[in-house]
């Protein structure tokens, strides 16, 4: 809105012209959805405790969990609410990019918002069921899997970009529907089995959604795309005002959420986040940098199917409780001490997944 505004008048005032430049609106971004978190934090973690609308804790965690117990939860409205007026307020609104982002983040923040409400408000212990989760995700998935792939206009916008290697990548054709589904439905649920400590999830959220912001803009770019060998998609560089916003949003949820933490995000926040990450990943082509840079999303993830795995066909588990965070709970560690190892862990993944740009 405010881009369309400032452009319109440039001629008039050129002073107008900075905002034409993604880096100068990518900080705008930030430092809007930073403030709105900021700023409407504090009412909104008051109205979610006057509704009571707060935390169930399971009665087989670990017993440090139960002092959770009446902290407000459905924090991820805040989440959505910064970053969708901030990606409104100083993105290109031409670019179908951005829609398809902003779409893909609503739908499974809605889809967060009926389960967490099932839960929260009907209190019913299964939310809106599994079947029914996984079906609107699904829904959701599918219909931004055949948008790209519908509106696509280079061939290397459905090509799968090998990592590491500066020529190989693999035309995926139809395939894209499919590994798009896979990634965008796989990232979701991998941050919302993340999210079970104070600001475990967010933090690593953030750091992957600045360094996908840092991939859209070098593969927008023709000049810098080149340079680097990576695939130039025209158009996907305004996606970096979604993923700046994405990181404003969640260092002000963060403030709120840390260690201990005044609210929850939910599955409205942490289902949403996960899948923006995935969409974000599947514009610019490094679905398996994703790979590299969620590493703790994965190590979760993993975590919990070895879990299942092991205990359905031995009857014996692998872990003392899955996802591995409360492994490690259980084993001693304070809560403070996993969630710092675990972010620092994210660190290094992050820039491991940024020198595959220098790396081929």
């Amino acid at each position: 809105m405010l881009y369309a505004l400032f452009l319109e008048f440039s001629e008039k005032f050129s002073a107008l012209n900075v905002f034409q430049y993604l880096t100068f609106r990518s900080i705008c971004a930030v430092l809007t959805s930073l403030v709105v978190s900021l700023a409407v934090g504090p009412y909104m973690i008051r109205k979610l405790q006057i509704k009571q609308i707060d935390q169930t804790i399971r009665e087989d965690g670990p017993p440090t969990h139960f002092d959770k117990v009446g902290t407000p939860t459905m924090g991820g409205l805040l989440i959505l609410a910064a970053v969708i007026a901030s990606t409104l307020l100083w993105s290109d609104l031409s670019n179908r990019y951005v829609w398809i982002a902003l779409f893909v983040f609503a739908a499974f923040g809605l889809v967060g918002f009926w389960d967490d409400y099932k839960k929260l408000i009907d209190k019913n212990p299964r939310g809106m069921g599994s079947l029914n989760k996984i079906l609107g995700q699904s829904v959701a998935a599918v219909i931004a899997a055949y948008w790209l792939y519908s509106t696509q206009q280079t061939p290397e916008e459905t090509t799968l970009i090998i990592p590491f290697f500066k020529d190989v990548a693999i035309p995926l054709g139809g395939w894209f529907l499919i590994t798009t589904y896979l990634v965008v439905v796989g990232s979701s649920n991998a941050v919302n089995l993340t999210d079970g400590l104070d600001g475990l999830a967010i933090l690593p959220t953030v750091l992957v959604a600045g360094a996908l912001g840092v991939f859209c803009y070098l593969s927008g770019n023709a000049v810098f795309s080149e340079y680097l060998g990576i695939p130039n998609l025209p158009g996907t560089g305004e996606v970096l005002i979604f993923c700046a916003a994405l990181v404003g949003a969640g260092l002000g949820f963060l403030w709120f959420n840390t260690y201990p933490a005044q609210v929850f995000m939910g599955d409205i926040g942490s289902l949403s986040l996960g899948a923006a990450l995935g969409i974000v990943a599947v514009m610019v082509r490094q679905e398996l940098v994703l790979f590299i840079m969620g590493g703790i999303f994965v190590l979760e993830t993993v975590s919990v199917i070895l879990q299942v795995a092991s205990f359905k066909l031995t009857g014996k588990r692998i872990f003392r409780m899955a996802p591995i965070h409360h492994h490690f709970e259980l084993k001693g560690w304070p809560e403070p001490k996993v969630i710092v190892r675990f972010w620092l862990i994210s660190v290094v993944l992050v820039l491991i997944g940024l020198a595959t740009l220098k790396i081929r």
